[in-house]
């Protein structure tokens, strides 16, 4: 009889390696962060030593893509200069977002700052909550004393 170990997280695992497939190789995975602040939603990405000018966004219909790229630095090829350990990763970052309806698309604002990118996605004015006034009208018809048993 053979024991089976419980992992909660399989399935998060499998969710993540299929992400990381389907984006291809060269690939990265931008981390996020999503909070909704008052009539806005506040997206940010952690997109340290990438060239500003290397970034790109796009809105497709309800997609939002983000692509960037931070280029791999170049160590001289000579007795004096080597890599001794190379860690961090170069190449091409994206990040897609499904936009829910409600959200106004044409004011999204994106701010670039000390390595993370900053997207602001208002709520559209038609999808904030009102207050709806009752009026009455003034031409109810009133009952008269003298009218109302005949």
């Amino acid at each position: 009889m053979s024991t089976a170990i419980y992992n909660p997280f399989r399935e998060m695992d499998r969710f993540f390696n299929q992400v990381a497939k389907t984006a291809g190789p060269d690939t990265r995975y931008m981390p996020l962060d999503l909070y909704r602040d008052g009539d806005q939603f506040v997206a940010k990405m952690d997109l340290p030593g990438v060239d500003p000018a290397t970034i790109d966004i796009d809105v497709d219909d309800r997609t939002l893509s983000v692509r960037a790229e931070r280029k791999a630095e170049q160590v001289h090829k000579d007795d004096k200069s080597h890599w001794v350990s190379r860690e961090r990763s170069y190449g091409t970052y994206a990040r897609q977002l499904t936009l829910g309806p409600g959200l106004d698309l044409s004011r999204i604002n994106a701010d670039y700052s000390d390595g993370v990118l900053a997207l602001t996605i208002p709520v559209a004015e038609d999808a904030k909550p009102r207050k709806i006034e009752v009026t009455t009208s003034a031409s109810q018809p009133s009952v008269e004393s003298g009218e109302q048993d005949k």
